[in-house]
């Protein structure tokens, strides 16, 4: 090896017709340049990572040399090949495939979902639509339960336009129309679990044995899928992938697993590692996982955010109770409740009810509705917002919210129209049904124009001005 310690000055290595056999020495370069890469080794030392920045993780990783680029690509082939893993869970290399924080984060996705493997997005419709992509194909059939997030559903009845495939739907849990419903052609089932907004409870040992058995009896390329965004890993007694017939579990992330309103992500875990793989393709090329930032703060977050949900939840379910027996209450929804439809199901394999609430007021038309939620905001600690799950407890109108555009005798045999949700928050529960009682009692002696008024003040108080 060339001695290290020579004493050419920097010039001589400028000269495009020769250069002097050493290295040329660190000593030899700009201020600018030593201090850079002095700071960058320093940080690679204190965090065991070769990351290219003196502070923070990046984008990419010092690799030294193409000696581990190579070991990287051979254990992709590897394990794309005997499908034993995910190469989602190899060291990551390019931010666009994941980083160590990423990395991280799935294991904890695995361990929450029973999974061998998962895969996370930068929201819940990106897990959604990449599942999709890999399944879908033209002359299939897929299967939806009526209910799901509409933009699921007009995601898939998008695809199918442009792959010509069709789509059936099937009354949640209509599991005797779901065993009619499927053909040698279905390739997929989607179902969410709590829905949303009436917080119906799949079933998921009986969606197994369906799924199971219509594979056994000829449909080799159905797949199972459950979005349990609202019901959370942490709701179930026992993994949903442990009861056969299950294959793909995603999420939004955004919710109860982020818990503060400010992390958007998903994930799509499964035990099908090939299925898995061909996603993580996908993501490969087209982009969609987390960047380090929310990672992290995810992963600091989860243990704090669990006990959060399970606090909502015991909340959620007081309010259920109060609200339920409420002279103006018409009708509550919330799987803690004694009469809720899947009682059977929610004590069989359940541990938590969830923390959406909602409930439609007796005798109140839409528009009634809408003002209710308009006059419980003005109290000021139930906000009116779009989402669920976070901090802060909020109010909505459905249809305001999520169905706008959707024809009322639509909404009225979906038994989804004058509802209103309760996103139920930390704070303490008789905060939040002190402010309830009073909106029931109340809220028809209240003006159009008293509460525009407050929410003129309150943007002034605030300092908020403008659209939002």
């Amino acid at each position: 090896m060339p001695n290290l310690q020579n004493e050419q000055p920097l010039q001589d290595y400028l000269n495009p017709q020769g250069c002097p056999a050493p290295r040329p020495r660190p000593a030899l370069f700009g201020a600018a340049t030593q201090d850079l890469h002095r700071q960058i080794d320093g940080a690679t030392r204190r965090q065991g990572i070769p990351y290219l920045h003196p502070h923070d993780p990046t984008l990419q990783l010092d690799m030294l040399g193409s000696r581990h680029m190579i070991d990287w690509q051979e254990r992709k082939a590897e394990w794309v090949l005997t499908g034993e893993r995910c190469w989602s869970d190899l060291h990551p290399f390019y931010a666009r495939y994941g980083v160590e924080a990423t990395r991280q984060l799935i294991a904890k996705v695995r361990e929450l979902e029973g999974a061998k493997g998962a895969i996370l997005a930068d929201c819940g419709m990106q897990a959604v639509a990449l599942t999709f992509d890999l399944l879908v194909h033209p002359g299939g059939h897929a299967i939806l339960f009526r209910g799901v997030y509409n933009k699921t559903k007009r995601y898939l009845d998008w695809l199918a336009s442009r792959h010509r495939f069709e789509v059936s739907t099937v009354d949640p849990w209509d599991y005797d129309g779901l065993e009619r419903a499927i053909r040698p052609e279905t390739f997929l089932i989607f179902c969410e679990t709590y829905t949303n907004p009436l917080m119906g409870a799949l079933d998921p040992r009986r969606l197994g044995e369906i799924a199971g058995q219509a594979c056994r009896r000829g449909a080799r390329e159905l797949r199972s899928i459950v979005d349990d965004t609202i019901a959370t890993p942490w709701g179930f007694r026992r993994p949903l992938l442990d009861f056969e017939g299950i294959d793909i579990v995603l999420a939004s992330g955004t919710k109860a697993l982020a818990g503060q309103d400010r992390d958007l992500w998903g994930y799509i875990a499964s035990n099908r590692i090939d299925f898995l793989n061909s996603v993580m393709d996908l993501e490969a090329m087209r982009g969609g996982i987390l960047d380090w930032r929310r990672a992290r703060a995810i992963l600091e977050g989860l243990d704090l955010a669990r006990a959060r949900f399970e606090r909502r939840c015991r909340s959620a379910a007081a309010i259920a109770r109060f609200l339920a027996g409420h002279p103006r209450v018409e009708r509550t929804f919330h799987p803690s409740l004694p009469d809720h439809p899947d009682r059977r199901a929610v004590e069989a394999h359940y541990a938590f009810p969830g923390s959406l609430v909602s409930f439609k007021i007796r005798g109140a038309g839409e528009d009634d509705a809408r003002r209710f939620a308009d006059v419980l905001a003005t109290c000021g600690i139930i906000r009116y917002a779009g989402s669920f799950d976070g901090l802060a407890t909020k109010i909505n109108h459905h249809r305001t919210v999520s169905e706008y555009f959707t024809p009322a005798e639509e909404l009225e045999r979906a038994g989804i129209d004058r509802v209103l949700r309760l996103a139920v928050g930390i704070e303490e529960p008789e905060d939040l049904t002190a402010c309830l009682n009073w909106a029931l009692w109340h809220h028809g002696e209240i003006a159009e124009g008293e509460v525009l008024k407050w929410q003129e003040g309150r943007e002034r108080e605030l300092g908020i001005q403008g659209e939002r």
